[in-house]
């Protein structure tokens, strides 16, 4: 309720543009990352190639096929994304932990080669930065801020409940078990071969969207450059070390971590310390703090800040349940 009908009308298109939209791309990628790697158990390092794939698919789609509307448009590329990922996916059944996810490191780079090599991915234009189109369903386009966020909020409250649906479907407990002994879900039926790939499938398809939705609601641009190693390795950080693995409340988290907590240190920087340095150092220090607390959530809570949350919660739950009775027997020997 406050998302719909409270922060359109009250944020600034700083935070709707620069804030809540890229946050919004990225809690939908770490929820695909989660799917996979969270709850299958499958480590993947390829994360920003579907992205590219989700991105590019969509511009070009809407290039060469006008007719489409912009959800058709979305709900293509995502598919083509979780072709893509299958494709990928399939080492999966031979190999398991680092070996796999070197494996899915290969996506990264090849798809980056391939949106760099053939120009037609980005109809030939010669730098190989394309702009996005204008977001348009049904006559209606979606042009400032506000409009944007809403848009990609819709996309992402959707895309997540579907997700969580699947995961309390016999699907999703065959990804529970693939995750926690391969062996044993083997010996009691799990199908294997169907359940990694459908894995790969799902999670590719929500990183494609999540593509769409940072390169025509974001960026408002589509190039190579922006979907490279670094992005692939903020998201995996989201869900494994920040926000928390086989977590959904976890991948919204880390998000929200990885978008707000960069613009807090460059503005406190910058207030602080612009006037003594220049902004390559004050860039370097926000990578060197942002690094150390990486390393102090690896020592402190390796589950992420979803298990620094649940227990704070269960404290304070555990904490009024302990007095209640205290209080009623105060007030009856009062009485």
């Amino acid at each position: 309720m406050v998302a719909y009908g409270v922060v359109p009308f009250v944020g600034s298109d700083y935070l709707l543009d620069a804030v809540l939209t890229p946050f919004l791309a990225l809690a939908l990628a770490a929820v695909g990352l989660n799917v996979l790697t969270g709850y299958t158990g499958q480590v993947s390092l390829g994360s920003a190639a579907f992205l590219a794939v989700g991105a590019y698919a969509a511009y070009n789609l809407h290039l060469r096929i006008p007719s489409l509307p912009l959800l058709i448009d979305l709900v293509l590329a995502g598919g083509i994304a979780a072709a893509v990922g299958i494709l990928f996916g399939l080492p999966s059944l031979r190999l398991r932990g680092f070996y796999l996810a070197v494996s899915t490191l290969t996506a990264q780079f090849f798809v980056q080669w391939a949106l760099t090599k053939f120009g037609w991915f980005s109809n030939d234009n010669p730098s190989g930065v394309i702009d996005a189109p204008v977001l348009t369903i049904a006559g209606i386009s979606f042009t400032n801020a506000a409009e944007r966020y809403v848009f990609s909020l819709t996309i992402v409250v959707i895309s997540t409940l579907l997700t969580l649906r699947l995961l309390r479907s016999q699907s999703g407990r065959n990804f529970i078990a693939v995750r926690d002994h391969e062996v044993a879900a083997k010996v009691i039926g799990v199908p294997l071969l169907r359940t990694k790939l459908l894995a790969f499938g799902i999670s590719s398809f929500l990183i494609g969207v999540a593509g769409v939705l940072w390169a025509f609601a974001y960026l408002r641009t589509v190039e190579p450059a922006g979907f490279n190693l670094d992005r692939s390795f903020q998201i995996l950080f989201i869900i494994i070390i920040i926000g928390g693995l086989g977590s959904l409340r976890g991948s919204f988290i880390g998000a929200a971590f990885i978008v707000v907590f960069p613009l807090l240190l460059s503005r406190v920087g910058a207030a602080l310390l612009g006037s003594v340095f220049d902004s390559g150092i004050l860039e370097m220090s926000q990578r060197i703090v942002i690094g150390a607390l990486i390393i102090g959530f690896l020592i402190a809570e390796p589950r992420g800040l979803i298990a620094l949350w649940d227990r704070t919660w269960s404290t304070l739950w555990s904490a009024r349940r302990t007095a209640a009775p205290t209080c009623s027997l105060t007030q009856r020997s009062l009485q």
